[in-house]
């Protein structure tokens, strides 16, 4: 008894991810679907969790196939209180560990003022970092940087520590409110990261 139990609840999820797979291609174009026009009722969680290393996993097992993760993503969106697939016809919740996304390149055009920093994502999303789209330094426990890019919406893509590196040798000094930061330049705008003075000479 308990084993049919078992083997339904597994068909019953495998199913629901199939419909929401099914719903997600019949909105399928190029790029993101327009979840932000979208309202439809919420259903509920399901067991589908974003890791920080931007892995997805669906009842925690991997989800391997790149286009189904990728189109899984063209989906998601953050409200208010969680994040969520949306379809015209359902909004169902799953767990992010840290951020969605994962800034995996970075490419940078320009120097000091002039400079234009680029990234693509693990899902291949690809976003200008400017006024629209921020930076943003948070840090680790130890207090390490920790930096994101805004993608889409509010959804934001952490920085691969790879790209951390990358980013710090772009960077430059600038007053702001009488004080010295060092920071990055992109589309424009300065993005402070500490104060220069905080930062160790090398």
């Amino acid at each position: 008894m308990a084993a049919t139990a078992k083997d339904s609840s597994s068909n019953d999820a495998r199913s629901r991810l199939e419909g929401l797979t099914r719903q997600a291609r019949a909105t399928e174009k190029r790029g993101p679907a327009p979840v932000h026009l979208w309202n439809p009722p919420f259903c509920g969680d399901i067991d589908m969790r974003i890791t920080a290393d931007g892995g997805w996993r669906y009842m925690g097992s991997p989800i391997d196939r790149k286009p189904m993760v990728r189109l899984f993503s063209t989906i998601l969106r953050k409200d208010p209180d969680r994040y969520v697939l949306v379809t015209p016809v359902e909004r169902v919740g799953i767990a992010v560990d840290d951020l969605p996304f994962i800034a995996a390149e970075m490419r940078a055009d320009g120097e000091g003022e002039e400079q234009t920093l680029s990234f693509t994502t693990n899902v291949e999303d690809e976003t200008i970092a400017g006024p629209a789209r921020p930076l943003r330094f948070d840090r680790d426990d130890r207090g390490g940087l920790k930096p994101a890019v805004l993608v889409r919406g509010d959804l934001w893509a952490r920085l691969s520590r790879s790209l951390v590196h990358d980013l710090v040798e772009r960077g430059s000094e600038k007053e702001v409110d009488g004080l010295v930061w060092f920071g990055v330049w992109s589309g424009g705008r300065f993005f402070p990261i500490a104060p220069a003075a905080a930062i160790e000479a090398p």
